[in-house]
């Protein structure tokens, strides 16, 4: 008995170390992911880039994130989660100093596909801080740890901030000097055997992949995939709705999105913590349909109504104002990230063994949604010419999300009670 409660504590006194590392460097990764959504605007402008070499820079990040995801989740079971972590500082440093060089097309894309390593990192940073929790409090620490994404919206006041004083570059500077920093905090504070490899949760990728199909697990890394892929479109999305919608400047719209991108990152602790209390699927299930509320009202389009009177014609106009269209924004981002952070303890909390390889899987369905939906918005807003269709179409996913969601778990339930012989 004492053994166990000295274990718990040094298990808590290791999360107070790992934690606060893990997060500050996924904040950092995650800023990586966007640096080209706003400094590659400057790129553009000055190498002339037409607009299929432009979103070859925007959506390089994002790819070789998801095609990294799943080996770098099976190197941090086979080799340490540490290890990995180090090596994807030490590469995204590499990459900052790529972009301070670069002077060609060429360069800022290797720089670009670089930076995908931030989903190397978020893979062992998951499995690093999983293996120093109890399981009482793993939906609040992976919730914490999550929240790191708050990183990606950074660039929105950094890059305008330094173009301004500097160079564009001195973004890249500065993110160099912090990925410096934290790599030797990491190498200092932690050991290696911290987080090195366990022979017994080490499985090759066929035996994984079975056991998420025999465990149904990939529906519910499909079901976190549609609703962070609806978050990150949707945050990369906001800058340019919110201008054109209401005539603002791009910079004013930018800012205007961080309070839909900072209050549902930070929400993935307030979804953790519920779920750690009540339940995944609960929290889950009523966040979602938060979701569908907020989407079904930031959904219908400015309109005129013509009521034809006795003797004249009576014009109502229906446009939300700004103030009222940006709380439902904030209230979309609070509850997705309450639906991503409940979500992430579900897939995690049985498969702890191998955290890094689910969270592999639950970063390749959340990158494959965020790079397809953007194109869907074009597309649809081209045809239909409505730019408040974004919120129909993820109106849509989402309920079908919701009602899939529902099905499985009561099925489950139907499950359960036939096992108990009831």
């Amino acid at each position: 008995m004492a053994a166990d409660l000295e274990s718990e504590e040094d298990k808590l006194t290791s999360l107070a170390v790992v934690l606060p590392l893990a997060l500050v460097g996924f904040v950092i990764a995650s800023g990586c992911w966007t640096l080209f959504a706003v400094a590659g605007v400057h790129v553009r402008a000055e190498l002339s880039l037409s607009s299929l070499q432009f979103g070859f820079l925007l959506a390089m990040p994002m790819a070789v994130s998801a095609i990294l995801a799943i080996p770098a989740g099976l190197a941090a079971q086979n080799i340490g989660a540490r290890k990995v972590m180090l090596a994807c500082l030490a590469g995204l440093a590499i990459c900052m100093v790529i972009l301070l060089i670069a002077r060609s097309f060429v360069g800022y894309l290797l720089a670009a596909g670089g930076l995908g390593l931030a989903g190397g990192f978020y893979c062992a940073g998951l499995q690093f801080v999983t293996g120093h929790c109890r399981p009482g409090r793993l939906g609040l620490v992976l919730g914490i740890f999550g929240s790191g994404v708050t990183g990606a919206g950074f660039n929105y006041y950094l890059v305008p901030l330094f173009h301004e004083a500097f160079s564009w570059r001195g973004v890249a500077l500065a993110y160099l000097v912090v990925l410096l920093l934290i790599l030797a905090l990491m190498v200092m504070l932690t050991s290696s055997e911290d987080a090195g490899a366990d022979p017994e949760s080490s499985a090759g990728l066929r035996e994984l992949a079975s056991n998420a199909r025999l465990n149904r697990r990939w529906q519910v890394c499909a079901f976190f995939g549609v609703v962070a892929g609806s978050f990150f479109a949707l945050a990369l999305w906001l800058p340019d709705y919110l201008s054109s919608q209401f005539d603002l400047p791009v910079h004013t719209g930018a800012r205007l999105a961080q309070w839909f991108v900072i209050p549902g990152a930070l929400a993935q602790i307030v979804g953790g913590g519920l779920s750690d209390r009540f339940g995944s699927i609960r929290v889950t299930i009523r966040a979602l349909m938060l979701c569908l509320v907020s989407l079904f009202i930031l959904s219908y389009p400015p309109m005129t109504l013509f009521i034809q009177g006795i003797d004249s014609t009576i014009q109502l106009e229906f446009v939300l104002p700004l103030f009222v269209e940006s709380v439902f924004v904030v209230i979309l981002g609070i509850a997705l990230g309450c639906a991503m952070g409940s979500l992430q303890r579900l897939v995690i909390m049985d498969n702890r063994n191998a955290a890094a390889f689910f969270a592999g899987l639950l970063l390749v369905s959340a990158c494959s949604v965020a790079s397809i939906l953007p194109v869907v918005f074009g597309a649809v807003n081209h045809w239909l010419g409505i730019r408040s269709a974004v919120f129909m179409i993820l109106f849509i996913l989402l309920a079908a999300c919701l009602l899939l969601f529902a099905r499985k778990r009561r099925r489950q339930e139907r499950k359960t009670l036939l096992h108990r012989g009831i």
